[in-house]
């Protein structure tokens, strides 16, 4: 059964196996039919894909088209709207409406104007808004009509409303009045006011350009153009460029270009922007381009004599830890040759730059390594020299620190949506674990310090992050040691700085992640040191070539050897200085360059170094000198073609100088002519001429001639001026004379000017009588105004009362009997103002006497072209004067000026007639100069002193001196005293110190021998002059008295002697102190005082010399004479001061003015019977007088009144104070010079204070006298013997009348047994009858009344028979 049951189950488990197999195998087939279908659906969705992809490149495409088409045609359109600008108008203005009450209405109007204006609407001049009552208003606008619907009209809608249309162009206004119920007239009108448009008849050109300019390092630079009118819509996008490289606008960068201007501002400039800057302007032409150069000089030095900062620092090479950085040398040393460079790095936004390397970097390049990955650094770099360190450069553009083979091991797949998958070569890498060796060892830069290894990294590289180790093995070694010991190397670069000069090298690499190091790679090359970078040769064959009067065009050659050359610096230095200065900051590439901001007409020499990456090479050789100037060229066209006659077949045609002559003078004129209706000219001389006329032949009478004018100088031949108006060739027959010609200005200054014209060719029919002179403020105004009253002789004229600044032109008409004939061309037009370096001529005597005249043309101008004339016209005469011209200075110099050189002489500049002055010769100027020429010719000798001086020295020896001009060794000198001539001896010596001027005579001794006159002839060549002093009479007892009293002095102070004599002095604190002074003494000096005869010890005598004394308090006794006497074995010596009359009055008056000065405020003291006011002084003196006033009025002494003083105060009282002596208190104190002053406000509180305590006090002494008190009291001790009867009496007084009480030890004493008190008017009296000794005590007798109280004590002693009283006591 069990078997049974077994072969059952295994034939059901064969079944369920046979249907699990059917099962899995349809799920297989399903799944596969799934998976076919999600294949084909997929591609489905991948056509749909590409499908909707090409058709949305397709919408782009034409997005783009359509917008590019926009961009086109609104452009178009731009430019139509600015040709068709137009200032807002009304082609149809609002009207008047009258309308009922509720009705509706429409105010309407039409508005042209382009742009399309801006419209307001007006209620009674108030903006008008349909929000604030939308039920009633409605604002319309369609295209061009404007309407405003008022729905129901009622009183308040009745007003005046406008409409304000508004462009850039202008503005344009039209009102109405509304009227409601027509409660008044209708009004109308129509406003237009119109900014004034310039019609774009022309394309702008530039007008005003930027000049080379020189800036400051870290200064901003500003460049302006402005435009000859407004932009045309195609000319609006101005181009700036530096040095071909187009700008524009950023952080430091800013341009900005308007209709009328362009301007570029770059801030906190750095010498890398220093270049050609260019601005470029679109016409229709073609491109107009202005350009001009820019100097950035170098910033104020960090350290005194440190070298400029470097430029153009670069990065290159940038790794994940590496970077590697060059840049060029400064062009300035400054105190010593560079040495080095220090290189600075900082991370962005730090303001924290660390230093790269410890020892300074002799070359221009530098490997940095030890970088932080994904990390923005910027680098800078210092020169440094001896003296310091200087200012860093410009920091390099933020750089990133990142793995440059990062991009190249990403793949980015695109898909729909705009979405992205990233592949990394890293992923697909996953598996590598320790990394493969790196490949490519080798060398990428090399230096005779340093040298840069360079490798690639392994591939497959791995999913992990490498580092590196670098090895290294001296060549043909295999003894390899770690070269990166103390870092990480994380990119594929390393610098090895400690190598050894003269070996080899091998370096291998092996990579490291953190699974492990693998092998090493494959060694380098040997490796070894490269030679030291030399500096580059110095160019050479430096020329200067004249280019402007500001600059010139510098040329060299560059060296044999271009190898490593970056460009030049250019050096400059003007001729008789050691200065030189550097030119260019930034290094030029080319061998030519034009030098700016040089001084005109000043005379440079120029030098240029090579740079290079070791540093700037010597200096070339200098140029030769070259003066500043501009270069010459051919000169200006003429202008001012004119008829100046006409005969019928000849013509006289005159013409303007030109403007320019080309740096050299013009030598001729070409003339040419051709018939008016003909195009062809012909020339009319071939042979050149000399003056600005020329008579032109072989004309036909009635046929009109146009003429042309051709300047020429040794240069070349000008322009053609432009055609003369076509003049008829007819014989002039008019009785009026012709036009005056060839007009130029002289001396053209601030307030004047010189006019010169020549008198006409053709006279009329009568003499010329005269000129008149008009003139025209501006341009070209056609206003003139004859500048005289009447027509003046001559053919010049000087006009003054011009204003500064304002621009002229002048013409001149001749005048004849027949009247004014017709006027010249009038002069260009001319400024009112003073050439800079303008100089006057100036007249003089020159070292030999003749009168001279000088003019000085400014330093700009060539030298040896000045012309001088008399009366601007006449030449100087030859023989009279002669000129001398040497640079831009001439003299012309008079043989023997007289009367007949009088007059106005001109001198100017041959071919610049605006350079020129004039000086009128007077006979004022002719007689002072005259003057002058004869002292010049007859030289004196010039006194320095004031004559003969007579000194007295401290010996007593006299000294007769004078002091001239220095003289020459040669100068001869001779002394006469009293007509006969003397000559030094022992006792009078003569010297002549000739280069001072000094001549002196001493006298050891004077006498009367020596009287007399001294004379002193002197002579210098052609000078001489002679002084005399007479030492006579007076003069001489003078000289000899005061010689003989220093002589005595001088023998007193051989010994002790005063130095300062007997003086007083008082002091601030009012004391009087004796003063004297000794010197020259020994320690057995003795100095003894006196007054009157007697000694006075109470002198003090210092050891410094000063012997003083003092008086604390002066008083009349103090008068008297002071004598001081000092003296030992060497002599003796005395000073005596009177104190007396004057003099002791002028000592009370100083005391009483010091007293005075002590004075202290005013203060008030309150008594019983008053105020007193008082004032407290160190001391007071009767000599000093003083007077009390109140209210500005003296206080005489009265009943209510009383002064007085003491010694250190000065007082009064006033007695019974009322109100009336509120007021201002003054206490005036005379010191018998000055008066001095101190008071005090009497009122308000301070009075009513002291009222009120005078009152207190008052009361106080009235309560003092009155009170009880005991008149005569009791003695203090009272001895009795027992049994005997005592008797005390005491006296008081009071009003009223006080009461009197006994007491015992502080108990009162009634009238009973043994005591009895009888009490009498003004006394009471005490009994004690048979005292025993419980009797003694303290007794008291108390007083009193209303007022007050007092006590008196008495102690009673009781003695028994045969005792002793006390010894104290009063025994009764």
């Amino acid at each position: 059964m069990s078997w049974l049951i077994e072969k059952n189950w295994d034939k059901r488990g064969t079944g369920e196996m046979e249907v699990l197999r059917e099962t899995m195998a349809d799920d297989e087939l399903h799944q596969r039919d799934k998976w076919t279908l999600f294949g084909n659906e997929a591609e489905k969705v991948e056509i749909e894909v590409i499908r909707n992809q090409h058709e949305v490149r397709k919408r782009v495409d034409r997005m783009e088209l359509r917008r590019e088409a926009q961009r086109k045609a609104s452009a178009h359109l731009k430019f139509l709207e600015d040709l068709s600008m137009k200032a807002p108008d009304f082609p149809i203005p609002l009207r008047p409406h009258t309308v009922w009450e509720g009705m509706a209405v429409k105010l309407s109007c039409t508005i042209q104007g382009c742009p399309t204006p801006r419209v307001t609407w007006f209620k009674d001049n108030v903006p008008l808004t349909v929000s604030s009552q939308p039920w009633n208003y409605k604002l319309l606008q369609k295209f061009s009509l404007n309407t405003l619907e008022i729905r129901r009209c009622s009183a308040a809608d009745a007003g005046e409303y406008k409409v304000v249309a508004k462009s850039s162009l202008g503005e344009a206004t039209t009102f109405a009045t509304l009227v409601v119920n027509s409660y008044q007239g209708a009004e109308m009108g129509l406003k237009c006011t119109r900014t004034a448009v310039s019609v774009v008849e022309s394309e702008a050109l530039f007008d005003s350009t930027f000049p080379p300019s020189f800036v400051k390092e870290g200064d901003t630079l500003v460049l302006c153009c402005s435009f000859s009118s407004p932009l045309l819509p195609f000319q609006q996008d101005v181009s700036w460029f530096r040095d071909g490289v187009p700008l524009s606008s950023s952080g430091r960068v800013d341009v900005r270009t308007a209709l009328t201007s362009t301007t570029l501002t770059l801030k906190g400039v750095h010498k890398e922007h220093e270049g050609l800057y260019s601005v470029r302007l679109l016409t229709c032409d073609g491109i107009k381009e202005h350009s001009a150069f820019v100097y950035i000089k170098d910033g104020p030095a960090a350290v005194v004599g440190a070298p400029g900062s470097p430029l153009e620092v670069e990065c290159s090479d940038v790794n994940r830890d590496y970077v590697f950085l060059s840049w060029k040398p400064p062009s300035a040393d400054g105190a010593a040759q560079v040495q080095g460079y220090f290189i600075e790095r900082s991370e962005l936004g730090s303001l924290q730059w660390i230093r790269c390397n410890e020892v300074p970097q002799k070359v221009c390049y530098y490997p940095v390594m030890g970088l932080k990955e994904n990390i923005m650094y910027q680098f800078r770099v210092c020169a440094v020299n001896q003296a310091g360190m200087g200012r860093p450069s410009k920091p390099t553009h933020p750089i990133l620190t990142s793995d440059p083979m990062e991009p190249s091991r990403t793949m980015v797949v695109k898909v729909d949506a705009g979405r992205e998958i990233v592949i990394t070569k890293d992923q697909l890498e996953s598996q590598i674990r320790v990394p493969f060796p790196p490949t490519d060892v080798h060398v990428c830069e090399l230096s005779d310090s340093y040298a840069v290894i360079s490798w690639t990294e392994p591939d497959p590289r791995g999913k992990e992050t490498l580092t590196y180790f670098v090895e290294r093995s001296i060549a043909g070694k295999e003894s390899w040691h770690l070269a990166s010991m103390d870092m990480m190397v994380r990119s594929t670069r390393f610098a090895a700085f400690d190598l050894q000069k003269g070996k080899a090298y091998c370096f291998r690499i092996r990579s490291i992640n953190k699974y492990g190091i693998s092998d090493p790679s494959e060694p380098s090359q040997p490796i070894a040191l490269g030679e030291p970078l030399g500096v580059p040769t110095a160019p050479h064959s430096v020329q200067a070539i004249p280019d402007t009067e500001r600059s010139v065009l510098l040329l060299w050659k560059e060296p044999k050897d271009t190898e490593g050359i970056l460009g030049y610096y250019l050096y400059c230095s003007e001729v008789g200085t050691s200065d030189w200065r550097t030119i260019n900051n930034k290094p030029v590439s080319g061998t030519r360059f034009t030098v700016h901001g040089l001084r005109t007409n000043k005379e440079y020499v120029f030098r240029v170094k090579s740079v290079g990456r070791a540093g700037n090479s010597r200096y070339s050789e200098q140029s030769q000198p070259i003066r500043v100037k501009a270069a010459k060229v051919v000169p200006s066209a003429p202008s001012g073609v004119s008829l100046l006659c006409c005969s019928g077949s000849e013509m006289v045609i005159g013409w303007r100088v030109p403007t320019s002559h080309g740096g050299v003078p013009v030598q001729c004129y070409y003339l040419d002519q051709r018939e008016k209706s003909q195009s062809v000219w012909k020339e009319v001389n071939v042979k050149p001429v000399r003056e600005r006329v020329c008579t032109v032949s072989g004309l036909q009478e009635g046929h009109y001639y146009q003429f042309r004018v051709f300047a020429s100088n040794i240069i070349g031949i000008s322009k053609p001026s432009g055609p003369s108006e076509a003049f008829l060739c007819e014989r002039w027959t008019m009785p009026e004379p012709g036009c005056p010609y060839d007009l130029q200005l002289r001396e053209v200054r601030r307030e004047s000017l010189v006019l010169v014209w020549a008198e006409p060719l053709y006279r009329g029919h009568s003499q010329l009588t005269g000129y008149v002179v008009e003139i025209s403020e501006g341009e070209e105004s056609e206003d003139w105004t004859a500048v005289t009253q009447e027509p003046i002789t001559d053919t010049h004229l000087k006009i003054s009362s011009l204003q500064a600044g304002q621009t002229y032109r002048l013409r001149v008409s001749a005048v004849n009997n027949a009247g004014v004939g017709r006027p010249s061309l009038p002069t260009e037009p001319v400024t009112a103002q003073t050439r800079p370096g303008t100089k006057d001529i100036e007249i003089g005597v020159d070292n030999d006497g003749f009168i001279f005249l000088s003019f000085e043309a400014p330093e700009t101008e060539d030298e040896g072209q000045i012309k001088w004339s008399k009366n601007y016209r006449e030449a100087i005469d030859a023989g009279r004067a002669h000129l001398e011209t040497k640079q831009n200075k001439s003299v012309l110099t008079f043989s023997a000026a007289s009367e007949e050189d009088l007059g106005l002489y001109t001198a100017e500049m041959m071919d610049r007639p605006d350079i020129s002055s004039s000086f009128s010769f007077t006979a004022e100027d002719l007689e002072r100069l005259m003057e002058l020429s004869w002292q010049i010719r007859h030289p004196l000798i010039g006194l320095r002193s004031e004559g003969w001086q007579v000194d007295v020295s401290e010996q007593g020896a006299v000294r007769l001196w004078l002091q001239t001009e220095p003289l020459s060794s040669a100068a001869e000198l001779r002394m006469i005293l009293n007509d006969r001539e003397i000559s030094s001896t022992p006792a009078r010596k003569i010297s002549f110190d000739r280069p001072n001027g000094l001549v002196e005579i001493v006298f050891d001794q004077l006498s009367k021998e020596d009287e007399g006159s001294y004379t002193a002839q002197l002579k210098d060549g052609r000078a001489k002059n002679q002084f005399t002093l007479v030492l006579v009479d007076e003069k001489f007892k003078q000289t000899l008295a005061k010689s003989q009293a220093k002589r005595r002095d001088w023998k007193r102070r051989a010994g002790p002697h005063f130095e300062e004599f007997l003086s007083w002095t008082v002091t601030e604190d009012c004391e009087m102190i004796m003063k004297c002074k000794v010197t020259n003494v020994s320690k057995d000096t003795k100095l003894k005082w006196f007054k009157d005869g007697m000694e006075i010890t109470q002198a003090v005598f210092e050891p410094s010399g000063v012997s003083t004394f003092t008086v604390p308090q002066v008083t009349k006794k103090e008068a008297g004479v002071y004598r001081a006497v000092v003296s030992d074995s060497r002599g003796e010596d005395e000073s005596i001061l009177e104190l007396l009359d004057t003099e002791f009055d002028k000592l009370m008056q100083r005391l009483s003015k010091q007293c005075a000065l002590s004075a202290g405020p005013l203060g008030i003291q309150c008594t019983a019977t008053g105020f007193k006011l008082y004032c407290s002084l160190k001391y007071y003196l009767s000599y000093m007088k003083t007077s009390w006033y109140f209210k500005e009025k003296r206080i005489d002494q009265e009943e209510r009144t009383k002064p007085g003083s003491s010694m250190q105060k000065v007082w009064i009282e006033i007695f019974n104070p009322t109100e009336n002596d509120k007021g201002k208190y003054t206490l005036e104190m005379s010191d018998g010079q000055e008066t001095h002053k101190r008071a005090l406000d009497l009122s308000g509180q301070v009075f009513a204070d002291a009222l009120l305590e005078y009152q207190r006090l008052k009361q106080v002494a009235i309560a003092e006298k009155n009170r009880a008190r005991v008149t005569k009291g009791l003695p203090d001790v009272v001895a009795i013997m027992e049994g005997k009867s005592l008797c005390l009496t005491c006296f008081a007084e009071g009003d009223p009348m006080p009461e009197i009480f006994w007491l015992k030890n502080d108990r009162e004493i009634s009238s009973t047994g043994q005591y009895h008190i009888a009490h009498d008017k003004n006394s009471s009296t005490i009994t004690i009858n048979s005292v025993t000794m419980e009797d003694s005590g303290n007794y008291s007798v108390f007083v009193r009344n209303t007022y007050g109280s007092q006590t008196a004590y008495v102690t009673v002693s009781v003695y028994k028979h045969g005792e002793k009283p006390r010894a104290d006591a009063i025994q009764m």
